[in-house]
């Protein structure tokens, strides 16, 4: 009996002669404002990106459409009021699609769209209940699909972030300017003249040599892209791509990484303003609230709809106007800057190995270009400043296209071209500690650091192992491997 009238209803909706402007409207939002939750809840969680979303996925096209089939109905338009809401539900759906796909407006595609949408309103408009009854059928698969993503979110544990002892609580002895600069993608100098690499770089390391930078051979990350790398880095604590829950971006690093973390505690409580430079706004899509004193970029310039990637933005004139305001100290200065970065994410955009192998060498000389200019103006104004350049990741040079990566692959090069990372420190006074030989893999540096600087030796009793991961989707059982041991040695081994 409930089935007979459950049918009852959708047969009575569909042979109707009311057209039902709002639920068109909700037909045409809905299921495309879920797809780009879905895929890209870590960029977007927070009130005021769901506030913005719902407004212009659900209620803007409502008023639209109301109004649209309102003023249809005046005399003049009539004859086209049959076609108003299957054009405007076929133009808002496919559009909000292409944005949720793209996460962008293009002129070009839109006028696609809007051509398709006028043909599908004629040849379709027969069949648009049935349209918009599959529309919602979609909706509802995606409540489904975006549920998981939404509970992992809300179920994450932050017990990995818990320090084994005191260390946030340190007290430093000396205090100098702290400059932590962040190259994408730069391999470290010993990789880079092997491997799949074979790269000359040599006239920038002897710069570095001769202005008293420490170089680390075979230094390394532990994960394999920078928001996993960058959140162990500031927590100074392994999370394991969240102990394997978690196949894509790290639950919550944005927030980690700009908002709190162990290290900007320790330097707030030892009297640092901290500054964040970025080029691009990528650990700031989610518009998180910023525990840094100051940034190159204000939440309102971020667009809601980003990837966090696009024309770069200068940090050298920030930088320079900051050392020039702020040259009292102590400060702490977090500067990312995105080259070399790595080879292209996807096979479509690729220019094969030797062709991204040439890409990554020109953007590896404007990385030089910019850190010559940063170190220099540093060195210039603050001699005796601890600089430290670490990237977050290898550059991928070898493979086609960085996807390869999450297939199986045991061959040293291979891994290390992932991994392999430059750490390069222009120690105060030329006086590198005796732990330094610690420093092997990104984890560790601050807590290295926070020994130094403190001068208590007992922080390096609880350093984190020096093992990389990385996700396998493909070549064996989904999930977090281990791909290089404490020893920098290639294994195998799936995380429990």
């Amino acid at each position: 009996m409930q089935a007979k009238k459950k049918q009852g209803l959708f047969s009575g909706f569909l042979n109707n002669g009311n057209a039902y402007p709002v639920l068109t409207a909700v037909a045409a939002g809905l299921y495309p404002l879920l797809f780009y939750y879905t895929n890209n809840y870590k960029m977007i969680n927070s009130w005021g990106h769901l506030g913005y979303f719902v407004s212009v996925f659900l209620l803007f096209p409502i008023a639209v459409f109301f109004l649209a089939h309102k003023i249809s109905g005046v005399n003049l338009f009539k004859k086209f009021q049959p076609f108003v809401l299957p054009f405007l539900n076929f133009f808002f759906f496919f559009s909000y699609l292409n944005i949720a796909l793209y996460a962008g407006f293009n002129w070009l595609r839109t006028l696609i769209i809007f051509g398709v949408a006028v043909l599908l309103a004629f040849l379709l408009r027969k069949f648009f209940k049935k349209i918009i009854g599959f529309q919602l059928i979609l909706a509802v698969i995606g409540i489904f699909t975006l549920a998981p993503v939404v509970i992992k979110q809300l179920n994450y544990s932050k017990e990995w972030m818990a320090q084994p002892d005191a260390i946030e609580e340190a007290v430093f002895k000396k205090k100098p300017n702290i400059y932590f600069i962040q190259p994408d993608g730069y391999a470290n100098f010993s990789e880079l003249k092997k491997g799949f690499y074979n790269i000359p770089n040599s006239e920038f390391e002897y710069y570095l040599k001769e202005n008293n930078f420490k170089n680390y051979p075979g230094f390394r990350s532990n994960y394999a892209a920078t928001l996993p790398t960058n959140s162990a880095v500031f927590m100074m604590k392994h999370h394991y791509y969240n102990n394997g829950s978690d196949f894509t971006e790290t639950i919550d690093a944005r927030n980690v990484i700009v908002s709190d973390n162990s290290v900007l505690r320790i330097l707030k409580n030892n009297g640092y303003r901290t500054f964040f430079l970025t080029e691009q706004p990528y650990f700031l899509t989610n518009k998180p609230k910023l525990g840094y004193d100051f940034c190159n970029f204000s939440t309102e310039e971020i667009d809601f709809v980003t990837t966090g990637i696009g024309e770069p933005k200068d940090v050298i004139k920030p930088f320079d106007n900051y050392l020039e305001t702020y040259a009292d100290g102590p400060n702490f200065f977090f500067i990312e800057i995105f080259n070399p970065g790595h080879i292209t994410n996807t096979i479509e955009d690729s220019k094969g190995v030797e062709g991204e192998r040439q890409h990554y060498m020109e953007s590896l000389a404007e990385a030089n270009k910019k850190l010559t200019q940063l170190t220099k103006s540093i060195l210039e104004k603050d001699p005796k400043a601890l600089i430290v350049i670490m990237a977050d990741h290898g550059g991928f040079v070898g493979m086609t296209n960085t996807g390869e990566s999450y297939t199986k692959n045991t061959n040293p090069d291979f891994v290390n071209s992932i991994f392999s990372t430059i750490l390069s420190i222009h120690w105060p006074n030329g006086e590198a500690p005796e732990f330094d030989k610690e420093l092997k893999t990104s984890v560790n540096l601050f807590r290295i650091l926070t020994a130094y600087l403190s001068e208590e030796n007992s922080y390096l009793e609880n350093l984190q192992e020096n093992g990389s991961y990385i996700i396998i989707n493909s070549g064996a059982p989904q999930g977090v491997y281990e791909y290089l041991d404490d020893a920098g040695s290639v294994i195998f081994k799936k995380l429990s």
